[in-house]
């Protein structure tokens, strides 16, 4: 039971290669909305010791803007909600029939803004041109025949030096009322430094 995520993620990906949906303005609107709102790892954390217990929150922003959807996304854990380890801004859009992307910026002195999914006020100050390109750590998103949305950062390209890794990935499935996230950091040598074993983080709407 403990790899069955694994399983998922390796059996999801190797369908949707074979199975991509065409995608539209609709598509990515109906992503914008799986993505926006809170989630929370707690049944997950509650039926396995080695996952904490996260909440994930994502608003959308710049709602007059024309080219995709912008989305606020803070993570923290459920006992330091005050001090969020991830604060980003999402950019969503279309590349081609085919896929979508997330695209990631970081926010410069990001803790001036905790708490502002439930405040959009507070993210005043930002624009676009004062975010930060996290360049290769955006994900590629397709529709697979089951409605969901399944993606991962390109190759080796999301470059990171946390806890010793020089690149890090992402891999994602975005269901209806589930977000299904594995991030992972990794040495030159393809050795795991960081992020979860087993399997992803299974993050459901509330």
């Amino acid at each position: 039971m403990k790899n069955i995520f694994c399983v998922l993620v390796a059996l999801v990906f190797s369908i949707n290669l074979m199975a991509q949906q065409k995608v539209n303005k609709k598509s990515l609107k109906q992503l914008k909305n799986r993505m926006e709102g809170s989630f929370n790892s707690s049944l997950q954390s509650n039926a396995d010791t080695s996952y904490f217990d996260i909440h994930l929150n994502m608003k959308q922003i710049w709602t007059k803007r024309k080219d995709g959807y912008w989305l606020y996304v803070e993570q923290a854990i459920a006992s330091a909600l005050q001090k969020p380890y991830r604060q980003r801004i999402y950019h969503l859009y279309s590349k081609d029939d085919t896929t979508l992307v997330s695209k990631v910026y970081e926010i410069p002195q990001p803790l001036r803004f905790v708490g502002a999914h439930t405040n959009i006020d507070l993210l005043k100050s930002i624009t676009v041109d004062s975010l930060i390109d996290r360049q290769g750590c955006g994900i590629f998103l397709h529709k697979n025949a089951d409605g969901n949305y399944v993606g991962s950062t390109p190759g080796k390209e999301c470059l990171s030096s946390l806890r010793g890794a020089t690149y890090a990935t992402s891999e994602v499935i975005i269901e209806k009322d589930k977000l299904l996230s594995w991030d992972r950091g990794w040495s030159a040598a393809d050795k795991q430094m960081w992020g979860a074993v087993k399997g992803g983080y299974q993050f459901v709407k509330q």
